[in-house]
Parts: structure tokens; sequence; C-alpha cells
């Protein structure tokens, strides 16, 4: 199988899962059993409640590692300063054209 199982993170699918399950039975209440107007309902609640919880700074400590990453600003970071040249391991610091005889 491609997709290997053991690094799936459970938790967080039954999270979603149940994000859909909530999102589809308001969009069902909401739209009255119009099916078209209930996927619409549940498209959007769905999209909402995965929004608030993947991207809201909650500290869910079982959130994917890439979403949960926080990315700092490229203006706030201040340039590297540049690193002392490292020393040749070879003992000859002389460099001298080989002379043509």
């Amino acid at each position: 199988m491609p997709i290997d199982l053991e690094s799936v993170n459970w938790l967080y699918v039954i999270v979603l899962a149940l994000f859909v399950f909530v999102s589809t039975l308001v969009g069902n209440l909401l739209s009255f059993n119009h099916r078209g107007m209930a996927g619409l309902l549940s498209a959007l609640a769905f999209a909402t409640l995965f929004v608030f919880w993947t991207y809201y700074p909650h500290g869910v400590p079982f959130l994917p590692t890439s979403i949960t990453a926080s990315k700092a600003p490229a203006a706030t970071v201040a340039p590297a300063a540049p690193a002392a040249p490292a020393k040749p391991r070879n003992p000859v610091t002389d460099i001298t054209p080989p002379s043509n005889n």
C-alpha cells in the first residue's frame, strides 16, 4: 500500500471527520432537507470550522507540524553576520605560483 498508515495522525483525521459530521447535520437542519442547499451549507460550515481549527492560534498539540510551525515575517529577520573564514587544514599558507624552469 503506498500510504504508510502508521504515520497518519489519526486523532487529526477523527477531528476533521467530526467537523464534517457536524457541518452536515447543520446543513441539513438549515436547508429543510433540500439536497443541493444542504451540500452548499455543509461545505461552508466545514470550511469555516477547518479554517478556524487549522489557522487560529489556539495551541492544540496534535495539529500537523507544517500547520503549527510559526512563520516569521521576512522583514523582521536580521541578516546574519558573516562567519569568520575557516582556516585551511593544510599547514602551507603561502600561495606562490610555481616557477617555470
